[in-house]
């Protein structure tokens, strides 16, 4: 595993913006439990005004997110490939480990999770969808336990900023570090971030052009 090209790295960041939205990530959500959907089955499954959903979902397809298929006189839309599909097994584990309701550890379970819910993962994927975040998450997933200054070497960014976004995420939760002798070592935490950029990584890997991601 290697780390993303900047401008993969770029269109996925903007791609992880677009789930981080409450009303995307629960079409994105409907689409993963009951497949391929019309417009208008969408919009009474999350009870969105049915000119919103088509906005929420002309951006989804921008960003390579859903895909459509035409059916006689509708259009279809369903989610794309393994990602963002995967995320939603990390989603429904948390969930179930939250609330004890251990069936949605099951990898192939699938159902609508509770509103509340969702509108809070959306706001974890939101703390995350940032290009440095992004970047030095990335290098912890592949490289594992790092020191600040080697995380700034390998994201090519003062080490003073990169001690900043890594309080910022420490904050939130999306890493942790401990101290061996005069060092902080970080270390990212298990999580949609972890999962989201993982997807990522399978997704451009499978492509054999990359110029589609």
């Amino acid at each position: 595993m290697e780390q993303l090209p900047v401008d993969i790295m770029q269109k996925a960041v903007k791609g992880i913006g677009y789930i981080g939205h409450p009303s995307r990530l629960r079409i994105l959500e409907y689409l993963d439990v009951n497949g391929a959907s019309s417009v208008s089955d969408i919009t009474k499954a999350i009870g969105e005004e049915q000119a919103i959903v088509s906005q929420h979902l002309r951006k989804l397809r921008d960003a390579n997110l859903v895909k459509t298929q035409r059916r006689g006189i509708f259009i279809y839309y369903d989610i794309c490939e393994e990602y963002p599909a995967s995320i939603f097994v990390c989603i429904r584990k948390l969930f179930g480990y939250m609330t004890n309701q251990f069936y949605f550890l099951q990898d192939n379970y699938k159902a609508i999770l509770p509103k509340d819910y969702m509108t809070m993962v959306a706001n974890r994927i939101k703390l995350f969808a940032h290009f440095d975040k992004m970047r030095i998450l990335e290098f912890l997933i592949i490289y594992g336990k790092q020191c600040v200054g080697d995380i700034a070497q390998g994201v090519s960014l003062e080490p003073l900023k990169v001690t900043q976004i890594l309080k910022k995420l420490r904050e939130d939760e999306f890493v942790h570090c401990e101290r061996d002798g005069r060092y902080i070592y970080y270390e990212i935490e298990k999580g949609v971030h972890y999962t989201a950029l993982q997807c990522i990584h399978k997704r451009y890997d499978r492509l054999e052009d990359k110029t589609q991601f």
